[in-house]
């Protein structure tokens, strides 16, 4: 095992560290992320993790798949909680390795509270969300000056698989010009009717990203009104974000890794209302 270099803690035995893994690609991790993989005896990992986030961990280390995916077979929180806890008890390097960040949408609260009320040291190392890294990697800003100064985070998938009951949906129309839903293809016909009868305008624009950061990632632009039809003519699968709102637009010519692979970018894809000078 190496030593910890400078300026990052010791992953003490007997501690759990509940670490966020990014949305997939590994370029994505951050430097304590990539130690606590370096130290850990084991890594207990969720679904999203991805195999080359895997492949980081030191040579030896225990990997224990513990994923839940909706609608499918997989063990329950308090079955996780208690195996991060009674691995800690035998004084193992105990790595709770979530995909995206630990505390946004990820129950990383949960284990956290668990842990705490079994008196077992941990640490929180937060990690790159899919809201934020994976749009970034489909060219599309949560801000602009031109569009938004604020943004909403959602889930799409509430206790039980349905989509939430607690989400005053006009309030958020109302409030917010960047909406970011997670888990929201299963019940995307929902949340689109959701949207539509909270006055959210059938041409706003919209986009699905489908396994972000990933290879495999999918992204498709289209309005509040055709979405649901775009997404089930490409075979989206989840994992899967959808962004709503003006910022989408701004793909057009912010789609960095089109680019790369030879696509032609818009330089003024949201017309010349995007060209004005605040002095900022």
């Amino acid at each position: 095992m190496l030593p910890a270099p400078p300026g990052l803690p010791e992953f003490l035995p007997g501690w759990v560290w509940l670490v966020g893994a990014g949305p997939g690609d590994p370029a994505l991790l951050t430097v304590g992320a990539l130690h606590a993989l370096q130290q850990a005896d084991l890594v207990i990992y969720d679904a999203l993790v991805s195999a080359a986030v895997l492949a980081l961990a030191r040579g030896g280390a225990i990997l224990e798949y513990a994923g839940k995916r909706g609608g499918k077979p997989g063990p329950k929180q308090p079955d996780i909680s208690r195996r991060l806890i009674q691995a800690a008890r035998r004084e193992m390097r105990v790595l709770r390795l979530k995909g995206g960040d630990p505390f946004v949408f990820g129950r990383g609260a949960e284990e956290a509270l668990a842990l705490a009320g079994a008196n077992i040291p941990f640490r929180v190392v937060p990690g790159v969300t899919a809201g934020i890294g994976g749009l970034a990697y489909a060219g599309i800003p949560l801000t602009a000056r031109d569009t938004n100064s604020s943004v909403t985070f959602l889930t799409g998938h509430g206790v039980g698989g349905a989509v939430p009951d607690g989400i005053d949906w006009a309030a958020v129309v109302r409030a917010s010009p960047m909406l970011v839903i997670y888990m929201a293809l299963k019940h995307l016909p929902e949340i689109v009717a959701r949207l539509t009868g909270a006055g959210l305008a059938g041409a706003t624009p919209v986009a699905v990203v489908a396994s972000a950061t990933l290879p495999a990632m999918e992204v498709r632009v289209a309005t509040l009104a055709t979405v649901v039809a775009a997404a089930a003519a490409a075979g989206l699968e989840p994992p899967a974000i959808l962004a709503v709102g003006e910022p989408v637009r701004l793909r057009a010519g912010l789609d960095w890794l089109g680019a790369i692979a030879g696509r032609a970018l818009e330089t003024d894809p949201l017309g010349a209302r995007g060209a004005r000078d605040t002095g900022s």
